[in-house]
């Protein structure tokens, strides 16, 4: 299956704040295509174009957090344009601003402005979902409302299958119903199942650091995995995502428990490249 494939250096943090460009250079010598990004380190666009030029990885796409977003849209907008980044996605709503909260509407209208801005300058901008976003709203999902409030020329998906799962509902049928409009895919691999009330993802904050810290327990209910290692059927999403127009396959893992991130990293890319 010959696909673009992306990591997100976000499931790799604490490695990438050491040497940034030592994490890009061992993920193109795995087979990555192309890096999302969840903050920059400290670097400069142009330090970020270098590292880039030097592993040939794309900058495909970044997530960055909706605070820092309303702040300066248009400076977000030039760093990005800076280092040829196509997409910027919202990556997370805070429970303030998420479907159901008060802030909710005007999260709508600040999306539907950064998106016209993104889309003047070249730049797609996209939402990535989690769980909390698959709450009825007007009889329809919170995620789904946002999609029909904001043009699909303004605002695309990346829809994050591990958390579509968690939600209930089926990948692929996902992916299928925003076809045209999924030019990112997220690939995040897991086992077990979400216990009611249990947050399971921690925070991007504007400063990359965790806000929320997963419970470590000796055999957890939930975990993430590799790629092609959890419950995920991951050639059918794979596929729903071709069948759909998307450009771009990103391997996510929120947390590796069980092996350095980089090594599962490698497991996620080997197992993609087989199929």
């Amino acid at each position: 299956m010959d696909i673009k494939l992306g990591y997100q250096i976000y499931s790799a943090r604490e490695e990438a704040e050491k040497d940034l460009a030592g994490v890009c250079e061992k993920l193109k010598a795995f087979g990555y295509d192309g890096v999302e990004f969840a903050g920059f380190y400290g670097y400069t666009a142009e330090q970020i174009n270098e590292i880039l030029g030097k592993t040939g990885l794309a900058a495909v796409s970044s997530h960055v957090p909706y605070a820092s977003i309303v702040e300066d849209m248009q400076g977000t907008i030039a760093f990005h344009k800076a280092i040829g980044c196509k997409y910027i996605a919202v990556p997370y709503l805070d429970e303030e601003t998420r479907p159901g909260a008060p802030g909710f509407a005007a999260a709508i209208r600040n999306i539907y402005k950064f998106g016209a801005l993104c889309r003047a300058e070249g730049i797609q901008l996209l939402y990535h979902n989690h769980d909390f976003e698959f709450v009825k709203l007007s009889g329809q999902y919170g995620l789904d409302f946002l999609y029909d409030a904001v043009p699909a020329d303004l605002l695309a998906t990346e829809l994050d299958t591990c958390w579509v799962n968690v939600a209930g509902e089926d990948p692929c049928a996902y992916i299928r119903k925003y076809a045209g409009r999924c030019p990112v895919v997220h690939l995040k691999d897991f086992v077990g199942s979400k216990k009611e009330g249990e947050v399971l993802y921690a925070l991007i904050q504007a400063d990359g650091s965790d806000d929320v810290k997963v419970e470590t327990e000796k055999e957890p209910a939930f975990d993430f995995r590799p790629v092609g290692y959890g419950k995920q059927n991951i050639p059918a999403i794979i596929a729903a995502g071709l069948e759909s127009g998307a450009s771009w396959f990103i391997v996510e893992q929120d947390r590796s428990s069980e092996r350095p991130a980089l090594d599962a990293a490698k497991m996620s890319c080997d197992y993609v490249r087989s199929l």
